[in-house]
């Protein structure tokens, strides 16, 4: 049986979703998941806030960081970060329900790029995300099963 390139993203995502202790332990939840795109969301708790009263960056860092992983993952070939950059734009607050939305920007050979914008639940920009992937050994689960 053939595959459809949806069929191969909801597969790949719930392979990695099995084993994502980090993404579960955060509350994160994968809202959707398609060829080079995803979406993540996570709802803010007060123990992610910092001294300012706000959201912690490396918490808003963690979930752009992981809509990027599932959707440079979504071909059935495991990938990791070769490099990412974020910029802050808007502080979040706890009971703030912030999305992560990943896009691919190219893909080339075993190299991406892929933008990911985090909003919040008004649809304010919150943070830009620019994470770079590298193709490596190996896919999520057996097509030929």
């Amino acid at each position: 049986m053939t595959l459809t390139p949806q069929q191969i993203a909801d597969t790949s995502a719930e392979a990695m979703w099995r084993d994502d202790e980090a993404c579960k332990g955060l509350g994160m939840v994968v809202q959707s998941v398609g060829p080079g795109t995803a979406t993540l969301s996570m709802k803010v708790t007060a123990d992610m806030t910092n001294g300012h009263g706000t959201c912690h960056g490396g918490f808003i860092f963690t979930l752009a960081d992981s809509a990027f992983a599932y959707a440079c993952n979504s071909y059935n070939q495991r990938v990791v970060a070769g490099q990412a950059a974020i910029t802050f734009i808007a502080p979040a607050f706890a009971a703030d329900l912030l999305t992560a939305q990943a896009t691919e920007v190219q893909l080339y050979g075993r190299s991406g790029i892929y933008d990911v914008r985090v909003t919040r639940q008004s649809g304010d920009v919150v943070a830009e995300f620019r994470g770079h992937s590298r193709t490596i050994k190996g896919t999520h689960f057996n097509e030929e099963e």
